[in-house]
């Protein structure tokens, strides 16, 4: 039975696939097999960036908000803190790139237990890839 914490090497790096990753546990490198993520999400499905899969987290960022600013308002930021960060992880602008983004973010309920992360993912929309997307357009 998968436990929400995925297994990771001395580097950090996961290891093996899990199919119940808490998304909290997720750290940028990490790659997952998303594909099908719709709505409030507490688990994804990990997989070691080897294996093929549908995205990776490229960047993290923490808000400082107190107050729940909303999902627009979340979205909002998510996108002015992601946007950059793509081109630093992939190494093209995101309008020459054939990557995409997304992005997860607080819900209401999780931001008032205290989450403050949004996590920024690149993914190909043609489909799934195997190896990091970092540094892929170099």
């Amino acid at each position: 039975m998968p436990s929400d914490a995925p297994v990771r090497d001395d580097e950090g790096q996961i290891v093996e696939p899990n199919e119940q990753t808490d998304a909290f546990a997720l750290e940028v490198g990490d790659c997952l097999d998303d594909a099908t993520a719709e709505g409030a999400v507490t688990t994804v499905p990990t997989v070691p960036c080897a294996e093929p899969h549908d995205s990776e987290v490229y960047a993290a960022f923490t808000l400082n908000e107190s107050a729940y600013p909303g999902e627009r308002g979340l979205q909002g930021k998510a996108q002015v803190l992601c946007l950059p960060a793509f081109e630093e992880f992939v190494g093209e602008p995101y309008l020459d790139s054939r990557l995409d983004f997304a992005f997860y973010y607080p819900t209401e309920a999780s931001w008032a237990a205290g989450d403050r992360e949004v996590l920024c993912v690149a993914f190909d929309p043609e489909g799934p890839v195997s190896g990091s997307l970092r540094g892929v357009t170099d």
